[in-house]
């Protein structure tokens, strides 16, 4: 048997978690069963625990929307017993139990294979934020940003995505500036190699249509009129990537940046992502992420506390990552 947390309804259809003890036979059908070393505490995990939002559409379930771990079994050509794996996204702990548990069991197709430069625990650090952190670095790229371009704003930038978002930019050399609510952050944020940090007073309110020119790119977790203002301070040609709607799901801007000065706004879009994109987003880790500040920004929450620490961090009191242990003995 192993531990886990199970979201399960009442009879008046109320959610509710429970830290609870199950067997490898309750686990879902899949082709590979994994046990599993990390998982994370994520916004969304918080989202499902809480019974906040809709997010969890099956019951009885798992949370947990990403985990690392070793193959137990597999009817997969593809994966063996003992290879190291990682999984994002997919519909875990959502629609598919997830990986705040002991075990799980899941589809070949969803597993990517952890590249040998990464831990068990580093790959839970970086986690599904990391991960989506990094394909918005990849979609900068792509729309041609390079450093030296000028000033990189990373919005929510003590959060998960945001934390690893201005780690990946500095590494790659580009001037970050880091945008927080919680002045108390600098610091923190500072010795990820931020080089300014901009308060979120003055963007979370409406704005003009277009403002003085500040930056050659953005990474924005916010939406709402954090995303307005961000896009009409965003230079001309430049790119802002949208990952996120924690100020909330409305854009309420203009058309103005994007035919006045040639601004792209693109959305980055993890669950579902193909994988051979994946997979370049964790190689480019790999060789990217200074891990060492990768580990300064990672926290350790026992399995036993999740559901405690859950309402803590829909009020935006998390700061960088934050690591499950589940069985920290596999590697």
């Amino acid at each position: 048997m192993f531990d886990a947390i199970l979201i399960d309804r009442d009879e008046e259809g109320r959610s509710h978690a429970a830290l609870t003890r199950l067997e490898p036979a309750q686990l879902p059908e899949g082709e590979v069963t994994v046990r599993v070393a990390y998982s994370t505490m994520n916004y969304k995990d918080a989202l499902a625990i809480t019974g906040a939002s809709p997010v969890v559409r099956s019951f009885p379930l798992v949370p947990g929307i990403d985990f690392s771990g070793v193959v137990e079994a597999s009817d997969s050509p593809d994966f063996a017993p003992g290879d190291r794996v990682v999984l994002n996204g997919w519909g875990l702990g959502e629609r598919h139990w997830g990986g705040l548990a002991g075990m799980a069991r899941v589809q070949a197709g969803w597993l990517v294979p952890l590249p040998g430069a990464i831990s068990l625990r580093r790959a839970m650090a970086i986690g599904t934020a990391g991960y989506t952190a990094m394909l918005a670095v990849m979609a900068l790229e792509r729309q041609g940003l390079t450093p030296g371009a000028g000033p990189v704003l990373v919005t929510g930038a003590a959060g998960g995505v945001g934390s690893v978002a201005v780690t990946l930019l500095a590494a790659l050399g580009h001037e970050v500036h880091a945008m927080t609510g919680r002045p108390e952050e600098a610091p923190f944020l500072e010795a990820l190699g931020a080089s300014a940090i901009v308060p979120r007073e003055g963007h979370a309110g409406p704005g003009r249509p277009l403002a003085k020119e500040r930056w050659a790119a953005a990474v924005d977790v916010a939406g709402g009129h954090v995303l307005a203002n961000v896009l009409a301070e965003t230079r001309y040609g430049g790119t802002v990537a949208a990952c996120g709607l924690a100020a909330g799901m409305e854009l309420p801007a203009t058309v103005a940046p994007f035919i006045l000065r040639g601004v792209t706004l693109t959305g980055i879009e993890s669950v579902m992502c193909p994988l051979p994109v994946r997979l370049e987003a964790w190689a480019r880790m790999a060789e990217t992420l200074d891990m060492e500040r990768l580990d300064s920004l990672t926290g350790e929450l026992p399995l036993a506390e999740v559901i405690g620490f859950a309402p803590g961090m829909l009020e935006g009191k998390a700061r960088g990552r934050m690591v499950v242990p589940i069985d920290p003995g596999l590697g």
